[in-house]
């Protein structure tokens, strides 16, 4: 029996070995796996937090460019607003001037527009109330001087100030308003070049 016990034994012993080698062998595996997994997985978190660190860096440029956009919007809104009321209080201005100097303006105004054809001036209301004597003549004169006849009409117009030009049924709106706006653009810049040079 001894012989058959020293068999079973070296079976025993080599099954053992053969297991330790086969355990050995898949622990060795299983860490080399592992270490592969962590390295991977090391790679991946290295990945994940470059895209994550370029992402916010992306989006807080994104933020910080709305941020100056708004900003600059608003400066700009801000300084369209202070020009606007400028040309307002201009406007304003050259509206409540003292009669005298308003009506030399007109006759300024006047000297542009005027055609060398037959035609009517109308005036405001409030106007033909203040006008001052001899006005008449002096518009007759300076639409002479231009090679054309203009007659002051005795009807006033629902216009604010300024007058309006009939030449032959085509009017001319030579109101300080309608100068106002017909020039806005121009009369903005020069305002900006002045305020914000």
């Amino acid at each position: 029996m001894a012989g058959l016990d020293k068999m079973t034994r070296q079976i025993l012993e080599e099954a053992k070995a053969a297991a330790d080698a086969k355990i050995e062998d898949a622990t060795a595996r299983a860490e080399e796996i592992i270490s592969q997994a962590n390295e991977e997985a090391a790679r991946t978190s290295e990945s994940i937090s470059r895209k994550s660190e370029a992402e916010v860096a992306n989006y807080r440029e994104r933020v910080l460019s709305s941020i100056d956009l708004q900003k600059r919007t608003k400066i700009l809104s801000a300084k369209q607003e202070l020009i606007g009321e400028i040309l307002e209080k201009s406007y304003a201005s050259l509206s409540g001037m003292e009669a005298g100097k308003y009506f030399d303006m007109l006759l300024k105004l006047l000297d542009k527009y005027v055609l060398p054809q037959e035609g009517e001036i109308y005036f405001s209301f409030a106007d033909l109330k203040r006008m001052p004597k001899g006005y008449e003549a002096e518009v007759k004169k300076a639409a002479e001087a231009r090679g054309g006849s203009l007659k002051v009409s005795e009807v006033g117009r629902n216009i604010e100030n300024g007058f309006v030009l009939a030449y032959g049924g085509i009017e001319e709106n030579c109101t300080l308003r309608a100068m106002f706006d017909e020039k806005r653009e121009r009369l903005s810049d020069k305002v900006r070049e002045l305020l914000f040079a």
